[in-house]
């Protein structure tokens, strides 16, 4: 099963890359590595899911958020790899910043929500090094912030 098979059987549709809101590209190919910008979370409708966790945002909602974004940087991927996922080799690696409260401590299950369904469309190539990190603020306001590192097939 190909990749796009794989995302409409998960009833996904990958949207363009938004364009960037500051002074940065959405991403850079380097070899063959894509270092794509970090993505916010956002809602069906494009809005930033605003919150910090351990306060106004549960667990789940984050994980729900993160997987959103997996979805954005999924679509940046695409064009990045010029339309063909198939180009991916593998996701390398995902670092992910968790708006939350000095004593919440499940920024690494709020970032399986992103980790869960890259695994679901790449299969081993989804496989990834990560990190996951609690932070005071994302701009925004934004919840949560995951930026990914891919290698691409020649």
């Amino acid at each position: 099963m190909t990749v796009i098979d794989k995302l409409a059987a998960l009833n996904i549709t990958l949207n363009a890359p938004a364009a960037p809101a500051a002074a940065y590209v959405m991403y850079v190919q380097t070899g063959n590595l894509v270092f794509i910008s970090g993505h916010l979370a956002k809602d069906k409708d494009g809005a930033i899911v605003v919150g910090q966790l351990g306060k106004n945002v549960s667990t789940e909602q984050g994980q729900a958020a993160a997987r959103n974004i997996a979805i954005d940087l999924i679509g940046t991927l695409r064009e990045a790899c010029g339309g063909d996922l198939e180009r991916v080799k593998r996701i390398v690696k995902v670092m992910s910043l968790v708006n939350s409260t000095p004593d919440f401590t499940e920024q690494h299950l709020v970032t399986n929500g992103c980790s869960e369904l890259l695994g679901e469309v790449f299969g081993d190539a989804g496989k990834h090094a990560r990190s996951a990190f609690g932070v005071a603020q994302i701009p925004r306001g934004a919840c949560v912030e995951i930026e990914m590192i891919v290698e691409l097939a020649d």
